[in-house]
């Protein structure tokens, strides 16, 4: 007899343990449930459109990345804002671009021999030979232009080349 009060008491107890967790589960759930939608976005990142280096009457002077958009207050914020009585004119500001687009570069028609001057598009042995002895017999080429007095040179040969040379060092 005592076996069974025994198991009629735990099995009460474990009963009532899962009527509170589910009564719980409900009442939990029927107040999450109430709510607006969560919606998670990111903002786009900013694209760094160069680097400044603010110095002179702000907190922190240093080298600073400039993001596109970015106004002359969020420079002086990066750089820890103005120090106390601080005038404006006090501020340092060196502008640097962090991309720079690099020229290609070019044949110099006054300096080339025969075999670079063959790198350039529609320029045979002939024509390298013909640029080489128009310039031992004229000198050095004062314009680019003047390529179209070599013999082969025309409009058309010039003008597939014209911004792949230089007469400049």
């Amino acid at each position: 007899m005592k076996a069974s009060r025994f198991f009629n008491g735990w099995s009460l107890a474990f009963l009532l343990l899962v009527i509170v967790i589910i009564v719980g589960s409900i009442v939990i759930s029927q107040k999450a449930g109430h709510g607006q939608a969560l919606e998670i976005s990111k903002s786009p990142e900013k694209e760094i459109a160069g680097g400044v280096y603010i110095g002179g009457e702000v907190n922190n002077p240093g080298y600073y990345p400039v993001f596109s958009g970015d106004s002359f207050d969020d420079m002086l914020a990066a750089a820890g804002g103005l120090k106390e009585g601080a005038d404006l004119n006090g501020i340092e500001l060196i502008i640097h671009k962090t991309v720079d687009e690099e020229t290609p570069q070019k044949i110099n028609i006054n300096r080339a021999e025969v075999w670079l001057l063959k790198a350039l598009p529609g320029v045979g042995d002939v024509k390298a030979q013909a640029i080489v002895e128009y310039r031992n017999q004229h000198g050095v080429f004062r314009d680019i232009n003047e390529l179209k007095n070599v013999p082969g040179f025309g409009d058309i040969s010039f003008d597939m080349i014209k911004d792949m040379i230089t007469v400049n060092d």
